[in-house]
């Protein structure tokens, strides 16, 4: 899409998306943080939870847009691949980055990351994109979400142990994690962006597939349709926590469709201001979506460096610099550990805004 041709409210929650991202993600002090921007500890929903399943929702509309009318155009295939790894390669990098030489760390590495996920989920959901309609779409989505629940919750595991849905190598998602990945993941018994994981967050991107289909086809009331939409998947969603609850680390098909209800909402709401109503607001916020993989991948390598590399042998730049100018005596701990991450978001939105200005897009 021409910039002057973008879809704003997509613009907007993209950088809305990513400045959340950055902002749960680089807190003063992991000790001190106010608990909606802490992932849930195992099942339930916070605010942080909601930040990458809205960015693959997002991926899903984006991929509705940019191959609309290319369905049988095979050299679009090479540049699915192409692009899919560059966000691989660029998730492994962060994974191994040190910030001196060498920079290759020699110990056992995380091989799952965010940016992984999102390159296989791209290229997924690219390719089935490209080669069905919307109803078999609408079918893939609906066998993942309960073929996975299936998996997960019933099938014995190869030692003849009945599954549980707890953190425990006798959960099928950690138990593949372990066998195929073994000190490979974040933790010995559990990684978020997980192999068997990966699977129904594809559907987060495909419901986004579907939702920008409406948003571009001629269909008439289309935000009534959105809304009702979007008020669908949380009704269901929430009604299947009952059985198989929300639960981002196994990214569950509850979990799957009551962010993407969510995300629809808030798509609508944004979409109506935005877009019918040409509200002009939150043009710093759009800047950020422009350029959402770079401004995400550059928080990660910074924000990495100032914790490894050290002032003196004990004091890191990232702990110098928030206990000298955010840490006061009579401030509550949990504020000075949120002013600090709403600083390093104001630092790449004024980033951001630059890159735009000067007509900088780097397309990964």
């Amino acid at each position: 899409m021409k910039i002057n041709k973008r879809v704003q409210s997509v613009d907007f929650l993209r950088g809305l998306t990513i400045m959340l991202m950055i902002l749960v993600n680089t807190p003063g002090d992991w000790s001190f943080v106010y608990k909606p921007l802490l992932h849930a500890e195992w099942n339930g929903l916070t605010l942080a939870d909601f930040v990458f399943p809205f960015f693959l929702f997002i991926v899903g509309i984006s991929i509705a847009f940019v191959y609309r009318g290319k369905k049988g155009n095979p050299a679009i295939y090479k540049k699915i691949v192409v692009r899919s790894m560059k966000l691989i390669l660029l998730g492994l990098f962060i994974n191994v980055f040190l910030p001196y030489f060498p920079f290759i760390q020699t110990e056992a590495i995380r091989i799952p990351g965010v940016l992984q996920r999102i390159g296989i989920v791209f290229c997924i959901t690219s390719i089935l994109y490209l080669n069905c309609n919307i109803k078999q779409l609408i079918f893939i989505a609906i066998f993942i979400l309960v073929g996975y629940w299936i998996w997960l919750a019933y099938i014995l595991l190869p030692n003849g142990v009945s599954p549980i849905l707890e953190r425990s190598t006798n959960n099928w998602a950690n138990y593949v994690d372990y066998l195929l990945l073994k000190g490979h993941i974040w933790q010995p018994d559990y990684d978020p962006e997980g192999i068997l994981s990966t699977l129904p967050s594809i559907v987060s991107a495909i419901t986004g597939v579907c939702i920008g289909e409406i948003l571009t086809g001629e269909i008439k009331q289309k935000l009534k349709i959105l809304t009702g939409v979007g008020v669908g998947f949380i009704l269901v969603g929430y009604l299947w926590s009952i059985f198989f609850p929300i639960n981002k680390a196994l990214w569950s098909s509850s979990f799957v469709l009551v962010t993407s209800g969510y995300a629809t909402l808030f798509l609508v709401l944004f979409h109506y201001l935005l877009d019918d109503k040409k509200y002009n607001f939150g043009n710093i916020v759009k800047y950020v979506g422009a350029n959402a993989i770079v401004i995400y991948f550059l928080s990660m390598i910074i924000s990495k460096s100032f914790y490894l590399i050290k002032i003196n042998a004990q004091v890191s730049v990232h702990q110098y610099l928030y206990d000298t100018i955010f840490v006061y005596q009579s401030m509550d701990k949990r504020l000075s550990s949120l002013f600090y991450a709403l600083v390093v978001v104001a630092f790449y939105t004024i980033m951001a805004y630059f890159l735009y200005k000067r007509k900088i897009f780097i397309k990964v």
